[in-house]
């Protein structure tokens, strides 16, 4: 005979209807994509940042830590492998737009500046470390 009193099972907990889950996710996916972009314009405004004259890496960290947050939120927000695109496409697309020179000769990210060819690289391996760590990530259990 037990004195501790049996205790029912909690129960599960309340999943949301189908409907506002997937509004839930669409509107996640969106603030990935404008997330994206806002991280890009931030990075490409820091790349000419100086101290004391000298070029420093700040815009570097940044689309680092700004890839894995990113490429995390879109992950959790949608809910799929893919979702790391969602930020990583526009990314991608303004750090090009800001590599081609205008044809008035502006050029956002030239070739003497160190510090913006790092940021693009840092980006790009981010973005593309933390895609592949989605798709060799063992697939989640959902229980229920």
């Amino acid at each position: 005979m037990s004195v501790v009193p049996e205790q029912e099972p909690a129960p599960p907990p309340a999943r949301p209807r189908p409907a506002v889950d997937l509004a839930l996710r669409v509107a996640g996916g969106l603030i990935a994509v404008l997330a994206g972009v806002l991280s890009a314009v931030l990075e490409l405004l820091l790349s000419t940042v100086r101290v004391g004259g000298q070029l420093i890496g700040v815009s570097a960290l940044v689309a680092i830590g700004a890839g894995i947050a990113l490429s995390w939120f879109a992950h959790e927000a949608v809910g799929t492998r893919w979702a790391v695109v969602l930020p990583a496409v526009p990314w991608f697309a303004l750090m090009a737009v800001a590599s081609v020179r205008t044809t008035e000769g502006d050029l956002l990210v030239s070739g003497d500046n160190w510090v913006g060819l790092a940021m693009i690289v840092a980006g790009a391996m981010t973005f593309a470390v933390m895609g592949f760590r989605q798709i060799l990530a063992p697939p989640a259990r959902h229980h229920g």
